[in-house]
């Protein structure tokens, strides 16, 4: 797994809420490192994060 920091504005964005949606079904959020598991490839996260950035 790799670490990745993002801006706090994209919580705002429908595509980055539908996948902390579907991380709070799969994996919940009381972790106690403050760790967020997002269930999706490396791939298309870092794709999301590149047209997140260009808004």
């Amino acid at each position: 797994m790799k670490r990745f920091v993002i801006h706090v504005s994209y919580l705002n964005q429908p595509s980055f809420q539908e996948l902390l949606s579907q991380a709070e079904e799969e994996f919940g959020f009381d972790h106690p490192m403050g760790v967020l598991t997002i269930p999706c490839r490396e791939d298309a996260f870092v794709d999301l994060l590149s047209r997140l950035n260009s808004l």
